[in-house]
């Protein structure tokens, strides 16, 4: 009897989770590049009640094992990275990718570099392109890409290959700028640390086994889209449909305790 009911407690706190997941989900379900998260569960250990049997040659057949199980855990928390529904915004410093890779940003040259696929950059004091947070755009060098009007610049422009090209107060063109991006073997193994940031881990697989060095977009097969911006893969039919599910299923696991100590009480009141 006490099985099932620490069997339900471990199907509450799985769903519990799960809702956890759904509501930061939902709740993101408008920020720039948001990716959303999806709860996997696994059984836990089952007790055996009887082993297998083999069957006999000109004998009894075989015979299954009998097992009781003890509940439900959580098996992974997984960022799901398929790509987000595109919005025109037609600003330049606005950037979308198209495909699998995410920007390099950093406080400073030589700085902890971090990786994102919100591209909702703008132009500060000094011309660096940078986030919300004031953390820079990095070229394939890496270095913070710059556009100072105080160097002749009165024009710039973004191509799909990442480069900027700027036009000067004499007209003379000049491309001496590629945004640099990275690409990963497992994006899903990358930490969250808010602020649409993401860090690298032992388990996300860098390009060339290193972090630090960017790649170009021609050379990642991406194409980088100015005056768009990739906004969250969350969809709301989905979450919602999923929040049914997951609410359904705690009040079952909590039915199942109630039920349980219905039977108990039957027990005890067996003595009187």
């Amino acid at each position: 009897m006490l099985r099932s009911m620490y069997s339900g407690i471990s199907g509450m706190r799985g769903f519990q989770t799960k809702l956890d997941v759904i509501g930061n989900n939902i709740a993101n379900v408008n920020t720039v590049g948001f990716k959303k998260g999806r709860v996997m569960f696994q059984d836990i250990l089952s007790q055996n009640v009887q082993g297998a049997g083999a069957p006999t040659d000109g004998g009894k057949g075989g015979t299954n094992p009998t097992q009781i199980g003890l509940g439900a855990s959580i098996a992974s928390i997984d960022t799901v990275f398929s790509a987000g529904s595109p919005m025109t915004t037609n600003l330049p410093t606005d950037l979308s990718i198209e495909g699998d890779a995410f920007f390099m940003v950093s406080p400073d040259e030589g700085a902890t570099i971090y990786y994102t696929r919100a591209g909702n950059f703008t132009r500060d004091a000094q011309g660096f392109l940078v986030n919300s947070q004031g953390m820079k755009l990095m070229n394939t060098d890496p270095a913070p890409i710059q556009i100072n009007q105080a160097d002749g610049i009165v024009s710039y422009s973004i191509g799909k290959d990442g480069v900027v090209t700027t036009v000067d107060d004499t007209g003379a063109l000049a491309s001496d700028n590629t945004i640099g991006v990275m690409t990963f073997n497992n994006p899903s193994g990358l930490k969250k640390i808010g602020n649409n940031l993401y860090e690298n881990t032992v388990n996300a697989g860098a390009r060339d086994d290193d972090p630090m060095t960017p790649a170009t977009p021609a050379d990642a097969r991406i194409s980088i889209i100015a005056g768009q911006l990739e906004m969250s893969n969350v969809d709301l039919s989905e979450e919602f449909t999923e929040m049914i599910v997951a609410q359904r299923g705690f009040q079952a696991n909590s039915r199942i305790i109630t039920t349980s100590d219905t039977v108990l009480e039957e027990l005890v009141n067996l003595k009187r």
